[in-house]
């Protein structure tokens, strides 16, 4: 069973007897560093699964060696952002906990939109969250404490009740960096109580990522950078290649949709019944709507070029 949850090997939402290899209940933490409170968490909730997501690379890999040194077998690692977790991987009503530890303040006034902990996020975990499940906060930034609780009220979807942290929380790495600085640290249950409207998951699986067209390959020499705009999202080739043997073109591209961004290649390739151009599984990328897009965006460039598009799947 793999540790790291790729994209391409979801189930939208996620399936925990594929992912975890049984049924169990689902614990998230976000932003888990190099994993050593998730690590906690693996020994105190032995009987649950632990999700952990991280939008950096370097702790996915720092966390994912700890569970294999640790031996832990009930943690999976995420790399991406925690709203499209929460909205597309958590099935409805189905998450108990969710642990949110000295997450990025974005202190800059511009910045604040950026921030995990405010009303439309509250909103939406309420609807993922089982009843009675919570969200626990730690963190040493007191005005966006103040920030998620005010966030929090303006729902009325939570009745939260402060303490101290949890000892546990204080002997992550930035836990430690804080109180050597003798900063306070705070922290905050925020206990769902009632939930808002439904929010469906945005992110849909599509089938059949790829198109013919008929031409010659050989005659397209130049590119340029192409932008596809489709409802929710953008699709942005960034860069055209030439194989060595000068069989096919492979097209990089940049996929951005709700709080998901992938990049993705998608090669043509000259075959004696046309040019076939298709998503390669490269990077185990996840089959969306921006996916699908991307292709057709890849198709539209080489119709511009002089080939005759004989079929395209839509």
């Amino acid at each position: 069973m793999r540790i790291i949850i790729k994209p391409g090997d979801l189930r939208l939402p996620l399936d925990p007897s594929l992912s975890f290899g049984r049924n169990a209940e689902l614990v998230v933490e976000v932003g888990f560093g190099d994993g050593r409170y998730l690590s906690h968490l693996a020994a105190e909730f032995s009987d649950a699964n632990l999700l952990g997501v991280d939008v950096s690379l370097g702790s996915v890999w720092r966390a994912y060696r700890r569970m294999l040194r640790e031996n832990i077998s009930n943690v999976r690692l995420f790399r991406g952002d925690a709203r499209f977790v929460v909205r597309d991987l958590v099935a409805p009503g189905t998450l108990s906990r969710i642990y949110v530890n000295f997450p990025d303040p974005w202190p800059r006034k511009k910045h604040l939109k950026h921030r995990l902990l405010q009303a439309p996020f509250f909103e939406l975990l309420s609807t993922r969250l089982k009843e009675r499940g919570s969200l626990l906060l730690t963190t040493d930034h007191q005005e966006y404490y103040q920030f998620a609780l005010d966030e929090a009220a303006s729902t009325s979807l939570y009745s939260v009740t402060e303490s101290d942290p949890p000892p546990a929380t204080l002997t992550t790495k930035y836990a430690e960096k804080w109180r050597e600085m003798k900063k306070d640290i705070f922290h905050a249950r925020f206990e769902k109580i009632s939930e808002a409207a439904p929010h469906p998951a945005i992110i849909k699986k599509t089938d059949m990522h790829h198109s013919i067209l008929e031409g010659d390959l050989s005659a397209v020499t130049t590119f340029e950078k192409q932008i596809h705009a489709f409802p929710g999202g953008h699709s942005i080739i960034l860069e055209g290649f030439r194989d060595l043997n000068n069989e096919s073109l492979i097209f990089k591209v940049r996929v951005e949709e709700p709080d998901l961004v992938q990049e993705i290649l998608i090669q043509a390739w000259q075959k004696p019944d046309g040019v076939f151009v298709s998503l390669q599984p490269f990077g185990d990328p996840l089959a969306t709507r921006g996916v699908k897009e991307s292709v057709h965006a890849v198709t539209d460039f080489l119709a511009s070029k002089g080939l005759v598009v004989k079929q395209r799947w839509i």
